[in-house]
């Protein structure tokens, strides 16, 4: 969250009405599960809260008011972690040259296009906050499984993959250790952080995550946030048509050659063969996800969080849809059955809305997997009508409310809540 309150807030907007039968349960009724992702470290930022085993019962709590019944609680931060890592550096800290303290004149230009408004002393005030607990001292995952499934509650693992940063200041120790690996554009020039799947040690050390989580912790399932995707200092991360511009690392420079008989800097960027040869390292990563989870829990859900053809990251920079302007291939990850299901992030240019993203989605995908209605957390009970409504409509079986620690923040809280819990029970009677 902590990056989309730099760039702005996108509201949904637009949202016209589409007939559509709603998913059924056994008994006839429709049924609309409602869920969010929690970041701890985000919530540890609002009034009042209080580190430890108590804060996390609060923030379950609050969701559960809500009648939410599957939270995504968010395991990375940048490159570190927010559990018990062998892999990663816990969160805490942050690097003496960061996003909200840059050592360049440059970076700080870039700084304050992101946080206009922010007086130097609130962002020093703000980096404190940031740095006030270590997360190796307590263990938020492990609480939140243990508390959640005491009340009732799911908790997933939300793993943001393709982050070896945030901001800038959070670089993971992986990525510190191999700056050969990161992401390299069609100039040469090199990503900040960004590590590429097409090296095999990179592969090995993101599923090693997934193992990690898998081994450790009692979790419902496994959500895979592909959006997030490091420093702010690359962005834009497309080229003017919205294309991927990265992926001319190395290996994928070699295998494509020695598999078409063709170097890739012959083609345009926007190549078909091109970039679906880039996205099949992410598509191998997905493959693994599914087997691992698979093997420690047979039918354990796997979703992903990607993009749709109006979506834009940071300063409203133009994505090319989710093959060629993420290099994932969610279509086949629906073949393939490796996903259970997707939701579109819910920022959207050049007249997208939450009900034309869910519609691409649906389509990219071919119904072969759910497809979630992403919705803001809603600020009055009308705007929650109106999305609840809207995902009926449309046919979706769960509505992810981006980002639970908002409810936190709303000064009708507790009416909200109640109108949320009230439709969520109607729907299971």
């Amino acid at each position: 969250m902590r990056m989309l309150m730099m760039a702005g807030i996108a509201m949904i907007s637009g949202l016209a009405t589409t007939p559509g039968a709603a998913a059924q349960d056994a008994a006839g009724a429709p049924k609309l599960l409602l869920s969010a992702p929690l970041t701890h470290s985000d919530w540890m930022l609002r009034d009042g809260v209080v580190w430890g085993a108590e804060g996390v019962h609060h923030m379950l709590d609050q969701c559960k008011a809500a009648g939410w019944t599957r939270v995504y609680w968010r395991a990375l931060d940048g490159g570190r972690s927010l559990y018990k890592s062998s892999l990663m550096d816990p969160q805490g800290k942050w690097d003496e040259d960061n996003f909200w303290n840059p050592s360049d004149p440059e970076d700080r230009k870039l700084m304050e296009s992101y946080t206009a408004g922010m007086t130097p002393e609130s962002r020093k005030a703000l980096l404190e906050k940031l740095e006030r607990f270590d997360y190796g001292s307590f263990d938020t995952l492990a609480e939140a499984v243990t508390y959640g499934h005491q009340i009732g509650i799911e908790v997933h693992a939300w793993i943001s993959i393709n982050e070896d940063d945030h901001g800038w200041g959070l670089r993971s120790r992986f990525a510190k250790a191999h700056p050969e690996c990161r992401w390299r554009k069609r100039d040469g020039t090199f990503y900040h952080t960004q590590q590429s799947f097409a090296f095999p040690e990179v592969m090995r050390y993101k599923l090693a995550i997934v193992d990690e989580l898998l081994r450790q912790y009692a979790i419902d399932g496994i959500f895979v946030d592909w959006l997030r995707t490091g420093d702010v200092r690359d962005n834009p991360q497309n080229d003017k048509e919205g294309v991927a511009d990265r992926g001319y690392e190395e290996p994928l420079l070699t295998g494509f050659k020695a598999k078409y008989g063709i170097d890739p800097y012959s083609l345009p960027n926007g190549d078909d063969r091109w970039v679906r040869f880039r996205a099949e390292p992410h598509t191998e990563f997905m493959r693994g996800v599914r087997q691992r989870a698979q093997a420690k829990r047979p039918g354990m859900p796997i979703a992903a969080l990607v993009v749709h053809p109006w979506a834009y990251r940071g300063m409203q920079d133009k994505i090319d849809g989710n093959l060629r302007g993420m290099l994932l291939d969610v279509a086949a990850w629906a073949r393939e059955g490796l996903v259970d299901a997707v939701v579109p992030a819910g920022y959207y240019m050049g007249g997208g809305n939450s009900e034309k993203a869910y519609t691409a989605l649906r389509e990219e995908t071919g119904g072969k997997t759910d497809v979630w209605f992403y919705g803001w957390v809603p600020g009055s009970v009308a705007d929650f009508d109106r999305d609840f409504g809207l995902a009926q409509r449309l046919g979706a079986k769960q509505i992810l409310f981006w980002e639970a620690d908002y409810i936190d923040a709303r000064p009708n809280r507790e009416e909200l809540q109640n109108a949320m819990r009230a439709r969520a029970a109607d729907l299971k009677r």
